[in-house]
């Protein structure tokens, strides 16, 4: 029974802990895009990279 007195105020402290992290969280934005990261794979951005090396590569017009 004595083991309640350590674990219970131990459990509030992490607990705390824990909604502290969630509202620095939400405080700092990390939940203000939750698609874009999802959209984002969907995209193709192959065609851009292989256009500017082409480019680079091009040789000088007279």
């Amino acid at each position: 029974m004595t083991v309640l007195l350590f674990l219970i105020p131990i459990a509030l402290f992490l607990g705390g802990l824990g909604l502290l992290a969630f509202l620095w969280a939400l405080k700092s934005g990390q939940y203000d895009d939750l698609d874009g990261a999802a959209e984002r794979i969907l995209l193709d951005d192959d065609d851009d990279d292989e256009n500017q090396s082409d480019e680079g590569n091009a040789p000088p017009s007279a």
